[in-house]
């Protein structure tokens, strides 16, 4: 938590010289996928390796194309503890009901081309930290919970429509997180240890 703090506060300082007209505030919902540990997620999720993920996020300009902000999102879902006994061959899911939660917070910098334009593309890249939880019943016993916090890298694209004080635009994403817990033991088996993945998500931008 005092890392996701010092995150923001760098944020912030970065800002320190916007204007308020500079500010804009984005709420946002989409899907994330879970593509870097895509086999873990189908066997304890039974189907689309993601779900439903929202979020919001704070920029600032920081020149004449340069923005810096902050945001985080929060995805859960809930699925089944699973069993796979090699990495090729086919999950069972076991029945005992499993919760995921996954809460990435990030900063950025980022470029945004033709301001003159009513579309508006933009990039950016950024660090941040990554919180995973997973608890799970087996039986009418509740497994010690797994939760940890990871570092995490952050690539974004998308566009933005109109200079009003409300925009719409829409943003995919990339992030890593290296070496963290997995997804219910399966994880092991398949290899992979990285809950980061792609997001895709619609944005309501409020401008001052």
């Amino acid at each position: 938590m005092k890392r996701l703090v010092l995150a923001g506060a760098i944020v912030l300082s970065l800002a320190g010289t916007a204007r308020p007209a500079d500010l804009a505030l984005g709420i946002e919902g989409g899907y994330f996928d879970m593509t870097n540990a895509r086999k873990s997620a189908k066997a304890v999720f039974g189907g689309l390796p993601g779900g439903y993920t929202f979020g919001a996020s704070v920029r600032f300009r920081a020149g004449e194309s340069l923005f810096v902000g902050i945001g985080g999102r929060f995805f859960r879902r809930e699925g089944q503890r699973a069993f796979v006994a090699d990495k090729d061959s086919p999950a069972f899911r076991l029945g005992h009901p499993l919760t995921l939660r996954i809460i990435p917070v990030y900063a950025f910098l980022g470029y945004r081309f033709s301001e003159t334009r009513k579309l508006v593309p933009y990039v950016g890249i950024g660090p941040g930290f990554t919180s995973y939880r997973e608890t799970s019943v087996v039986g009418e016993l509740e497994v010690e919970p797994i939760s940890q916090t990871k570092f995490s890298g952050h690539l974004l694209a998308g566009f933005e429509s109109g200079r009003r004080r409300m925009r719409y635009g829409v943003e995919v994403g990339y992030s890593i997180v290296p070496n963290s817990a997995g997804v219910a033991g399966v994880s092991r088996v398949y290899g992979e240890s990285d809950i980061g993945g792609v997001t895709i998500v619609g944005r309501l931008v409020f401008a001052r």
